[in-house]
């Protein structure tokens, strides 16, 4: 019953966009050792149950650093909810980007002057070296656009949601193993571990602790916003000092999971190696479509385990039926599962090591749709 209630699931979901990955998709018999053997699909129960009081409080905090009349057009949006970001480019029509396929909206028909840039950043905390900012007590982030002269003439301002939907992945945070979430810029990966780490720390009991570089997963101010629950949370001087405040967090505070958003360096890919070698569960987000993407990065590619050419025999070049030279995975991934986010609501789970080894041979990983 559960194994065909699954599969009508999963086919009903596949899109020729996904077919085009060449994935093949299997049943839950099949599927059942990438898990465990109490795998769910859904459940009933919904865990996104927290911060509902915040999420209203934190659209308006946004609203009220912007120019009035903008507020205004926003505070009578019916869309507000679908709300991704409002950017203010000097001397641009302002704009406002949706979750939806509506694509950008312009909030008026007068340009962005440099004194409403101005009235913004005194409203704003300040911009650290990424050029991010927030706003005390909230998620949302400000990101910055400067001239050659180092003024700001430039604003995109990000909307932070406090819940985001996990039900999808609650058995395999159960099953305690390590993921990576891949997507595109604006697919909600940040939105996806923050409430990870609520769920870890007030439901699981695990012992969680959060490098946020940007303060984009705990929200501005040193008193982190209650959408992390329990999870205890490091700030980062700087971006380039994340990797250290990484193994920081294992060696002084006893973590049983580590959650950092953002994985971009080569310091900070060997440090998620570091840490999973030490046992410490891992949660990490990093930019790319899909798990292809991540394999062809050379900064990126020892999250799946890194990639090595190596000169096969004779024989073996036989039984395999290739060239005397392939490309093989050189080591073990610290991250047993990866999830592409395709949309908020589509997901592709795939067990890292054997997806990579199967797209090193040419050959059509098998992969769940969630």
């Amino acid at each position: 019953m559960r194994s065909s209630l699954l599969m009508s699931v999963v086919t009903s979901v596949i899109t020729p966009a996904i077919k085009s990955k060449s994935y093949c998709f299997m049943s839950l018999s099949h599927y059942l050792p990438l898990m465990t053997a109490s795998y769910r699909c859904f459940r009933a129960r919904s865990s996104l149950s927290c911060c509902n009081s915040h999420a209203d409080d934190d659209m308006s905090a946004l609203f009220q650093i912007l120019p009035c009349d903008l507020r205004d057009t926003l505070l009578c949006d019916p869309s507000q909810d679908q709300l991704v970001e409002v950017i203010l480019d000097l001397g641009c029509l302002p704009q406002a980007h949706y979750i939806d396929d509506s694509g950008r909206r312009y909030l008026r028909n007068t340009e962005v002057s440099m004194e409403e840039i101005q009235c913004v950043l005194k409203e704003i905390g300040q911009f650290g070296g990424d050029n991010r900012a927030g706003i005390e007590g909230t998620l949302h982030r400000i990101s910055a656009i400067r001239n050659r002269k180092g003024e700001v003439i430039g604003l995109t301002c990000r909307v932070g949601r406090a819940r985001g939907q996990i039900d999808m992945v609650r058995d395999l945070l159960d099953f305690g193993e390590s993921i990576l979430f891949v997507g595109r810029p604006g697919v909600g990966k940040t939105t996806v571990v923050r409430e990870i780490s609520r769920v870890l720390s007030d439901e699981l009991h695990k012992r969680v602790v959060i490098v946020d570089t940007s303060n984009e997963i705990g929200g501005d101010g040193d008193i982190p916003h209650p959408a992390i629950g329990g999870a205890r949370r490091l700030q980062v001087p700087d971006p380039s000092m994340q990797h250290q405040v990484m193994i920081e967090a294992v060696e002084n505070h006893m973590p049983e999971v580590i959650i950092i958003d953002e994985i971009g360096t080569e310091s900070e890919v060997h440090a998620c190696r570091t840490i999973a070698e030490r046992g410490v569960m891992l949660i990490g987000t990093a930019h790319g479509e899909q798990l292809e993407n991540i394999i062809k990065n050379p900064t990126l590619s020892d999250l799946i385990g890194g990639v090595v050419t190596v000169t096969l025999s004779d024989q073996e070049a036989r039984i395999r039926n290739c060239s005397k030279s392939v490309l093989e995975r050189k080591a073990p991934s610290p991250f047993p599962f990866l999830i592409e986010i395709n949309e908020r609501d589509y997901w592709i789970v795939h067990r890292t090591e054997r997806s990579v080894d199967a797209l090193l041979r040419g050959k059509k990983p098998l992969v769940e749709v969630l």
